[in-house]
């Protein structure tokens, strides 16, 4: 995809999960666009550091905060409005979105909470959090992630938790889309594909097989280009939208399900 920058220089993004996985690509796949690209971390996990010396190679502001998008409800709320009161974000890529595989018969009650709080509650309360600063400026976007057939509530072996909270975050996205779209701002639902090796890079996936109609792996580079399509400052036109980057995967997994 060519790069396109943004018209304004001074946007800036908050992508939460921005230490790793595919949203650290999509960290730095916005910062070559020119955004100023914060990210949040889980305490205790993988380190920012990686991603914000990326993000700073490309000559944009950035900076980490600690964010336990499973703690109490009251901490996440406290510690994403401090966020709000030191960065004016434009954009939110809500990257943050921890899977538990397990069959139903298995699954337990901290799964549960794992996977709602993790997926849908933490959508909600991240938008909560920087809704109002985006209605203020007039402009904002909003890009959530689901998985392949949550918008559609399709099921999956093992993922029966995962795929219902995954599902919540589409019908949250596609309201904010109705309430919001007067203020200038958008929300999307981005469904990536069986996508495993994060960092793999789409040149790197061309030259290898998968199970799906393109016939290769998936990418950080390919979720990352549909991100950066939906939160461009003239696609003020789109929202509510759902779209799939899977490479024409019509199932959940590429490969047995567990």
């Amino acid at each position: 995809m060519q790069n396109v920058r943004p018209s304004s220089l001074s946007r800036t993004a908050l992508v939460t999960g921005g230490a790793a996985g595919l949203p650290r690509g999509i960290s730095v796949a916005l910062a070559r666009d020119g955004f100023n690209v914060h990210i949040t971390y889980r305490p205790g996990g993988t380190s920012p550091e990686k991603t914000t010396q990326a993000i700073e190679a490309e000559g944009v502001a950035t900076s980490a905060h600690a964010v336990d998008f499973l703690a109490a409800p009251e901490k996440v709320a406290a510690q994403l409005d401090e966020i709000a009161r030191k960065i004016a974000v434009d954009v939110l890529v809500h990257g943050v979105g921890p899977m538990v595989v397990k069959r139903f018969e298995r699954a337990t009650l901290e799964n549960y909470d794992a996977m709602v709080n993790g997926n849908l509650r933490s959508a909600v309360q991240a938008a909560a959090a920087l809704l109002p600063g985006m209605r203020e400026r007039k402009f904002g976007r909003m890009i959530f992630f689901g998985m392949s057939g949550s918008s559609i509530t399709m099921p999956a072996r093992g993922l029966s938790l995962y795929t219902a909270a995954k599902s919540g975050v589409v019908a949250f996205a596609r309201t904010l889309a109705l309430e919001e779209g007067r203020y200038g701002i958008t929300a999307h639902v981005v469904q990536p594909g069986d996508i495993r090796e994060k960092e793999r890079s789409r040149s790197d996936a061309r030259a290898r097989s998968a199970e799906n109609a393109v016939g290769r792996p998936g990418t950080w580079e390919d979720v990352a280009d549909a991100v950066r399509f939906l939160v461009r400052e003239d696609a003020d036109y789109l929202t509510g939208t759902v779209l799939d980057v899977g490479g024409g995967l019509t199932g959940a997994y590429e490969s047995k399900s567990p």
